[in-house]
């Protein structure tokens, strides 16, 4: 879905190139740590009471799906 006007998404993109390589990576990890919190917060709505472990062991399951989470948790996570 392209719902940004062309000349606004070109102008994110040459402001974008003008940021040096280091603060692109650093815009990217603030980012990932920003989904990461919105995902847990969203797994802590849809399954209140769960401890940090099950949380992380949650969103694990939601990353890299349910077998790979058993393996790195030892929980009991359902599908």
């Amino acid at each position: 879905m392209l719902d940004t006007n062309p000349r606004a998404t070109r102008r994110y993109y040459e402001l974008l190139r003008q940021q040096s390589g280091a603060r692109r990576l650093a815009m990217a990890a603030m980012l990932t740590s920003s989904v990461r919190q919105l995902a847990e917060a969203g797994i802590r709505a849809q399954y209140p009471g769960l401890t940090e472990r099950q949380v992380r062991a949650r969103l694990a399951q939601r990353l890299y799906g349910t077998v790979t989470a058993r393996r790195l948790f030892g929980l009991d996570l359902d599908p």
